[in-house]
């Protein structure tokens, strides 16, 4: 087993650790370690919401998911030699779950996934789920199911949600800028169209003071993808996966957190993968200079990882381009994919489901997504692609009609 050079210890909090990572981008973050290329090496995550999301049958805890807290994240890790123009190697070699059978933390055995509610954060379908519900899944070896949502069972493929390098000053800049411009735009838009700094509840490492101030006033907040990676939440990122990073600042400033253990393609509820804590482990390598050898000026590229649930069988919902009130949209490819997975819910309430359950599988089960079609004008075509082998009854339309599944007690909904 690679080092552990960021442990976590379950009793604590996340500002409580031996090592206090961070939840907010900036390049005057220090680094809690180095690392030497080719050096492997494990980290302890934190799951997102350091324990606030509970193992109980109320989505009041994600209602009132406290948004300024995300990411917990895990680093910054300084590698040795790296500089700004250089590409870094990052190795996905293993990561799971917290190994304990049971415990009070997600990755103890158990995850969650939750649907936003609009007010708080939203999702991918807010207008159409404007409430907060959550499901809990758990954990048997490398299989996930859930009272919440019965009748599937489904290998997960664990990633890490997020990783990047740190920005540089410049690139900082240039985030807040073009963001603020967004946001400007619709002010009082809820949920709003960007998160622009808050100084309120950022953790940034060991920053202290006067320091700890300015850069809380200036980090940027860590819920989108960025040149730098950040939160893709790429389901494929999986076990052996190579990850090429751009380098901004000396020694690029490596972190990574939000583990899940299974995803669909798109995250679609927001907090649509199962969130746990846990470990990974990575090992790292430098190109020099090899921003400019490979064209890579920003934004990762990635080889995908070579362990995955292998389903040969699907089915699949398509979606164009026309609102749900008939407007036509001009090639609006996230539209297509938005009502191929409203199809895709629709369906699955014929067996049985509601429809806070069927969004729920769709954010976490290893789904397929896919853009289909982009040049037929008007209508872009998007597609959602179910393995039909999570479920413990036939999916495919007979001419008996669909089996109708007993749907349990239904996701958690929120109080008022």
């Amino acid at each position: 087993m690679p080092d552990v050079i960021f442990p976590l210890d379950s009793t604590k909090t996340f500002t409580q650790q031996q090592l206090t990572g961070h939840n907010r981008w900036h390049p005057d973050i220090p680094p809690v370690a180095t690392v030497k290329p080719g050096e492997s090496f494990r980290v302890h995550c934190r799951e997102w919401f350091d324990g606030d999301i509970h193992n109980d049958d109320s989505a009041d805890d994600i209602r009132d998911a406290p948004l300024d807290k995300v990411h917990c994240l895990s680093g910054p890790f300084a590698v040795e030699g790296a500089k700004p123009g250089d590409l870094l190697i990052v190795d996905i070699l293993d990561l799971g779950p917290i190994p304990l059978e049971e415990g009070p933390l997600a990755g103890q055995g158990w995850g969650y996934t939750g649907i936003f509610a609009k007010k708080n954060g939203g999702g991918f379908l807010t207008d159409q789920f404007p409430d907060a519900y959550k499901a809990v899944w758990d954990f048997t070896g490398h299989t996930a199911t859930s009272r919440h949502v019965p009748h599937v069972s489904f290998t997960g493929i664990m990633h890490p949600g997020l990783m990047g390098t740190a920005p540089s000053h410049d690139l900082l800049t240039t985030w807040n800028t073009r963001e603020a411009a967004l946001i400007a735009t619709d002010p009082e838009r809820v949920p709003p169209l960007a998160l622009p700094p808050q100084p309120k509840d950022a953790v940034l490492g060991s920053l202290e003071g006067a320091d700890y101030d300015r850069v809380a006033a200036e980090a940027a907040r860590t819920a989108p993808p960025r040149e730098n990676g950040g939160n893709q939440d790429i389901k494929n990122l999986s076990r052996g996966s190579r990850v090429f990073y751009p380098v901004f600042v000396d020694g690029a400033n490596l972190s990574v957190g939000d583990l899940h253990f299974s995803q669909g393609d798109g995250e679609i509820t927001f907090c649509g993968a199962i969130e746990m804590g846990g470990f990974i482990d990575l090992r790292v390598d430098l190109i020099k200079g090899g921003m400019e050898t490979y064209g890579v000026s920003e934004n990762a590229i990635f080889m995908p990882g070579n362990v995955e649930p292998q389903y040969s069988e699907w089915l699949a919902f398509s979606g164009t381009s026309v609102t749900l009130d008939g407007e036509q949209r001009y090639l609006d490819s996230h539209l297509s994919y938005q009502r191929a997975c409203l199809h895709a819910i629709d369906y699955l309430t014929t067996f049985g489901y509601s429809p806070e359950q069927a969004y729920l599988l769709l954010g976490a089960a290893p789904i397929e997504g896919r853009l289909s079609g982009v040049v037929d004008v008007p209508n872009a075509c998007a597609t959602v692609y179910l393995p039909t082998a999570i479920f413990d009854f036939p999916l495919a339309p007979t001419a008996n009609g669909p089996t109708r599944i007993d749907p349990g007690m239904g996701a958690p909904r929120s109080s008022f």
